[in-house]
């Protein structure tokens, strides 16, 4: 039977690396004025959103592997391909920040978010119909309502750049808002993991 430690290891690697090239990409200043600083907001700002949602999938990610006794063929390549869509965060965020929020790096952002939720919503599946041993997590999903909101909100940040700069402004508040709501680990699975859900529920 195929266990999930390597799994967890490899990821946890991954998404280590993802962050270092993040971090990597903020420069040093090249004068020693907090005005120097300032000037470099708008990658601040891109790295700090890219962490975040780095942070929430590894958090989430970590809690979803609670529930799993045993993976597939199928489910390495499901996870893979989550961790495709998350290394090319550093890209996207690099992008918009150097970029100053252009609408097209907005664009892609949007994309990429939306490319790694489709990912990790594709991964959750895959785990589930490895069968009755990963049964758990049947129970902990529900409806996932958090989870079609944020595929909403990422549509939104994809087309309202279209719009011209109110819809970057309005692009940026759906990735923001939709981090916000993800800060907090998954409950459901908490709940599962805690007994608060019954088996078929």
């Amino acid at each position: 039977m195929m266990t999930k430690g390597r799994l967890e290891a490899f990821s946890d690697g991954v998404l280590a690396i993802i962050i270092t090239i993040m971090v990597l990409e903020l420069k040093v200043p090249g004068g020693h004025e907090w005005s120097d600083v300032t000037r470099l907001w708008p990658k601040l700002l891109a790295y700090v959103l890219s962490f975040v949602y780095v942070g929430i999938y590894w958090n989430n990610h970590h809690h979803l592997m609670h529930t799993v006794q045993r993976v597939t063929g199928g489910v390495l390549w499901a996870n893979l391909h989550l961790l495709f869509w998350l290394s090319l965060f550093p890209f996207a965020s690099g992008w918009a920040g150097e970029s100053h929020f252009a609408p097209q790096a907005m664009t892609l952002s949007g994309a990429v978010a939306l490319m790694a939720a489709l990912a990790y919503t594709v991964l959750v599946r895959t785990i589930i119909r490895v069968g009755e041993v990963n049964h758990l997590l049947a129970d902990a999903i529900g409806s996932d309502l958090k989870g079609n909101v944020s595929l909403v909100a990422y549509v939104m940040a994809i087309l309202a750049p279209l719009a011209g700069s109110v819809g970057v402004w309005l692009s940026g508040a759906a990735l923001i808002g939709v981090a916000l709501m993800w800060l907090v680990p998954d409950r459901r699975i908490e709940r599962v993991l805690q007994g608060g859900g019954g088996h078929g529920a």
